[in-house]
C-alpha cells in the first residue's frame, strides 16, 4: 500500500506543468575581499606604458605621458574601473545582488521562461535584469580624492520590470530599429569571427551587432532566442542590458583620448570597453591562464563550467569593468 501511494504521489508531481512551479530569489552580497577579481583592474599604464599589468589583458591606450585639460597638466593613465553591477534574474523583483531580497511592488511583471521550439528543438529563454550603479574603488576608498574614478552613490538605477520594452519585442524597435540590418543570416554568420576574436583577445567594435560567443547583441531585450545554459544567457544578457543602456544614454564611455577629460555620451556600446566577472552564485575568482574576468563575448565554456546549478544556481550577478583613460592630476571635476 505505502509504495502504490508513493507512485501515486510521484505521478502528480510529473504531471504538474512547468510553469506552476515557482521560481525562487537567490543570492547575497558581495564580499568586496573574497568575492571580487581584484586583478581584473590592471593593467594599470601611464600614457602607452604598462606599469603594472599582473598578466592581465588591456585594450590600446593614448600615447605620450603628458596631458591638459582645461589649462590644467596631468598625466595620461588608464587602468579597468569596476563601476556597475548586474543581476540576471528568473523571478521578477529579486534582488540577488542584495541578499537575495524579494520585493512584492503590488503588481506583475513577466516571470523568466524556458521552452524548446517545436521545429528546431533550440531552447528559448527570458530573464529580467537590474543594473546597479557600484564604484567599489570609490566607495571602499582605495584611492583617495582621485579624480578619475567614478563618485556615483550606490543606486539601484534600472529595474527592467519597469520597462515595457525589456519584454517585448515589437516595442524594442523604438531604440533598436537597426535590428532589421541584421535579422539575416550573413550577419549573423559574421558572429562567429567576433566568437573568435574576443575568445583570443577583445571582441571586435566593428561587428557591433554582435555578443562574441553568445550569439546575437540584438534585439536589446530579454529574450535569448538560443539558450544553451544559463552562464551562457545571462552573459548575453548582460551584454544586451549594457548596450541599452548606452543606447539610451544612461551610462557614457571613458575610455581612448576622448576619455582623458571626463565621461562622453557614447550611443552605441564600444564592447572592448568591457570586461566582467561572475559575483553570484560562485564567485569567479580562481584563475584560468592567470585571470578571473574576461572580456563581453568570450566563450563561457572554460570559466563557466560548474557556475549554474539547480534551485540555488540559477540566479546571477555579475561586476561589470569599464576602460578608464583619465588625465590624472588634471580632472577638477
Amino acid at each position: 500500500m505505502k509504495i502504490l501511494l508513493t507512485l501515486v504521489c510521484a505521478l502528480l508531481l510529473l504531471s504538474q506543468p512547468a510553469s506552476a512551479v515557482e521560481p525562487t530569489c537567490e543570492g547575497k552580497f558581495a564580499n568586496p575581499i573574497t568575492d571580487i577579481c581584484w586583478s581584473c583592474i590592471f593593467p594599470l599604464t601611464i600614457g602607452g606604458t604598462k606599469i603594472m599589468s599582473l598578466d592581465q589583458e588591456d585594450t590600446s591606450n593614448p600615447g605620450g605621458a603628458l596631458c591638459n585639460c582645461k589649462t590644467k597638466i596631468g598625466i595620461k593613465v588608464g587602468f579597468w574601473e569596476p563601476v556597475r553591477q548586474v543581476d540576471i534574474v528568473r523571478k521578477p523583483f529579486c534582488l540577488s545582488s542584495l541578499g537575495g531580497i524579494d520585493l512584492d511592488p503590488g503588481f506583475d511583471a513577466p516571470e523568466a521562461g524556458r521552452k524548446r521550439g517545436d521545429d528546431s528543438g533550440t531552447a528559448h529563454s527570458f530573464y529580467q535584469a537590474h543594473w546597479y550603479v557600484n564604484p567599489i574603488l570609490y566607495w571602499l576608498e582605495v584611492l583617495l580624492d582621485n579624480a578619475c574614478l567614478d563618485k556615483s552613490p550606490f543606486d539601484i538605477a534600472y529595474l527592467t520590470e519597469l520597462d515595457p520594452i525589456w519584454a517585448d519585442d515589437e516595442l524594442t524597435y523604438l531604440i533598436n530599429p537597426d535590428v532589421t540590418l541584421f535579422a539575416n543570416l550573413p550577419a549573423q554568420a559574421a558572429c562567429a569571427a567576433d566568437c573568435v576574436t574576443a575568445s583570443a583577445g577583445f571582441p571586435n567594435d566593428t561587428l557591433f551587432w554582435c555578443a562574441g560567443c553568445q550569439g546575437s547583441l540584438y534585439p536589446l531585450n530579454g529574450h535569448v532566442q538560443h539558450h544553451i545554459g544559463g552562464v551562457q544567457a545571462s552573459s548575453l544578457l548582460l551584454q544586451r542590458l549594457t548596450a541599452k543602456m548606452h543606447r539610451q544614454g544612461l551610462i557614457w564611455s571613458a575610455s581612448g583620448s576622448e576619455g582623458l577629460c571626463g565621461y562622453y555620451p557614447k550611443l552605441q556600446m564600444g564592447k572592448s570597453d568591457y570586461k566582467y566577472q561572475m559575483l553570484f552564485p560562485v564567485p569567479q575568482t580562481q584563475k584560468i591562464a592567470g585571470k578571473c574576468c574576461q572580456p563581453y563575448g568570450r566563450t563561457t565554456t572554460v570559466w563557466g563550467a560548474g557556475k549554474e546549478f539547480p534551485y540555488k544556481g540559477e540566479d546571477f550577478s555579475y561586476l561589470v569593468f569599464r576602460k578608464r583613460n583619465c588625465c590624472q592630476g588634471a580632472l577638477g571635476f
